[in-house]
């Protein structure tokens, strides 16, 4: 799957459990305000977990710069025209890692336990099978929990915790818990959305 064909899949629209209707697609250089707008939305608390401060502008600036769909394709959720969510594949085109791919999701706390997240996380599964992808990582703070359970709801496995080896944003040292899914078992529920 080349790149047009990543982001063919897009636009599409999805409906949450409360009937909320949802435009997803993909992230494009226009986001730029929308992108300072969401992410100042969310809360200090759960920035500080992750692995970007994107409190500053020039980290977004960044990724708007520099996008590849092949390298990272980044997947916004909006609503009424403002990015509540993003998610995130990243992966590598060579090497020992090729076949592994890493997700990342931050949603707007107004919009969790909707199914939002759990169809983001859904979208990011099926892109990676289509992308040959074997595996898939996830990696989160032992704090947040909630987070965990749903991962392993789509079959993610804890196989490791690293003690202390996340340092969030204020200074503060965190275990860092490791989860993977080996795409082909992936649980894909069209019952269940947190």
């Amino acid at each position: 799957m080349n790149e047009q064909q990543i982001v063919g899949r897009y636009p599409k629209t999805i409906v949450l459990k409360d009937g909320t209707k949802v435009f997803l697609k993909e992230m494009t250089r226009t986001d730029r305000d929308g992108l300072y707008e969401f992410f100042a939305k969310v809360p200090e608390e759960d920035r500080k977990f992750l692995k970007h401060d994107v409190s500053k502008k020039e980290v977004i600036d960044a990724w708007l710069k520099d996008i590849n769909y092949a390298r990272v394709f980044p997947l916004l959720a909006e609503v009424d025209g403002k990015i509540v969510a993003d998610a995130t594949l990243h992966r590598r085109s060579s090497g020992w890692l090729r076949h592994v791919g890493e997700v990342r999701l931050v949603v707007d706390p107004a919009y969790r336990r909707k199914g939002l997240g759990s169809h983001l996380l859904e979208e990011l599964i099926l892109l990676a099978a289509d992308l040959g992808l074997e595996k898939l990582v996830a990696e989160l703070v032992a704090e947040e929990r909630a987070a965990m359970l749903a991962f392993q709801r789509f079959n993610f496995e804890q196989v490791a915790v690293l003690p202390g080896i996340m340092r969030d944003q204020g200074g503060t040292n965190h275990d860092l818990v490791v989860m993977v899914l080996n795409v082909s078992t992936a649980y894909l529920p069209d019952w269940y959305y947190f």
